[in-house]
């Protein structure tokens, strides 16, 4: 009986434990993300990514002091059939101003050892989009994301997000 009592009281100093830890991971991964402004995702439907679905983002700017990094964040799969992708991007500022951008990221090398991170099937890769970026006026900024792949539905992509990271000084 002694030693069920020694193993409860253990048990409770190993919760009170992680209590008082608990608080100081979270501030720790907070601090580590404090830059991050915007982040989002859209899925994509049976891991396929079909050329009507365009993804929009609405990013909520108040500072236009600061200059910022904007990324696409990509998840595909092992059945992605090509090792590049073309994307069609459209920012459109408060005002309405449109600027749209061919571009090409490579998510592979020539042997097809996947850049970025994955584990398993999936792989996460962070594509930069814009660098130093200063946003203008306050406002909503929509970013609308469309595969340009000669394909009409791109198979093995998980979901394609965006990120908007203020640099730091």
């Amino acid at each position: 009986m002694a030693e069920g009592k020694t193993e409860d009281s253990m048990i409770k100093r190993t919760n009170r434990g992680f209590i008082l830890v608990l608080p100081v991971l979270l501030l720790l991964l907070a601090s580590c993300n404090s830059n991050v402004l915007f982040t989002a995702s859209a899925a994509m439907k049976n891991k396929t990514w079909q050329l009507r679905n365009t993804p929009v983002f609405k990013v909520p700017v108040n500072d236009t002091l600061n200059s910022n990094n904007i990324f696409f964040i990509i998840r595909t799969g092992s059945d992605y059939p090509f090792r590049n992708i073309f994307l069609f991007v459209t920012a459109i500022s408060p005002e309405g101003i449109e600027l749209t951008d061919t571009l090409q990221y490579y998510l592979a090398d020539d042997k097809g050892k996947w850049y970025g991170n994955g584990f398993g099937d999936i792989h996460e890769l962070s594509l930069p989009y814009r660098s130093n970026v200063f946003f203008p006026s306050k406002g909503e900024y929509l970013f609308k994301i469309r595969h340009g792949m000669r394909i009409k539905d791109l198979p093995g992509v998980y979901d394609i997000g965006l990120r908007v990271e203020r640099i730091s000084k």
